[in-house]
């Protein structure tokens, strides 16, 4: 039923060194297969919004012996919220985090701030509700809408990745 974190990240050709942004990190699935794939010279933000998922994913991650994810309190439905610099990250992961957004305009231009020229994302998000599984109905985001957001806001559809059966995946590349 769900998408598996490790499968797709391995999609993503993310190269031993790497500056990773998980937005919307939640328990960490994600930012645990990016802080494998980067490796022990890379980093992976893990940024998410409530605050007493940050601890759990920082004990998380200590008990798995992963000490290249910093946990990291912040907003990115605003420009700055993530806390990052500018052209801070090689690659952005915005996983099962869409269906949840207010602003998801707002949430892709963060994620092209942050992200260096030619750097890219990495979108994965439910592509139905499922009979309740998902999201409700009314909260999916379309995988041709969460297209037009993304190159609304600077990026280029660059190929699909296989997110599993209820999920699509996407990477783009920053113009």
């Amino acid at each position: 039923m769900f998408s598996n974190p490790q499968q797709i990240i391995s999609q993503l050709d993310l190269q031993s060194g790497s500056r990773v942004a998980d937005i919307g990190a939640g328990s960490g699935a994600y930012a645990l297969a990016a802080a494998k794939a980067v490796g022990e010279h890379g980093k992976v933000f893990a940024v998410e919004v409530q605050k007493e998922l940050l601890s759990r994913l920082e004990r998380g991650a200590r008990s798995k012996g992963v000490h290249n994810i910093e946990a990291m309190w912040g907003d990115a439905e605003s420009v700055g919220g993530t806390h990052l610099a500018d052209d801070a990250c090689n690659a952005v992961i915005i996983a099962n985090v869409f269906f949840q957004a207010s602003d998801k305009q707002a949430l892709a231009r963060e994620a092209a701030r942050i992200l260096e020229q030619r750097g890219r994302a990495l979108v994965v998000d439910w592509s139905g509700s499922f009979g309740g599984a998902g999201p409700a109905p009314a909260a999916v985001v379309s995988k041709q809408k969460a297209q037009e957001i993304f190159e609304n806001a600077g990026f280029s559809f660059e190929r699909a990745v296989d997110a599993g059966a209820n999920h699509y995946g996407m990477i783009f590349r920053k113009k």
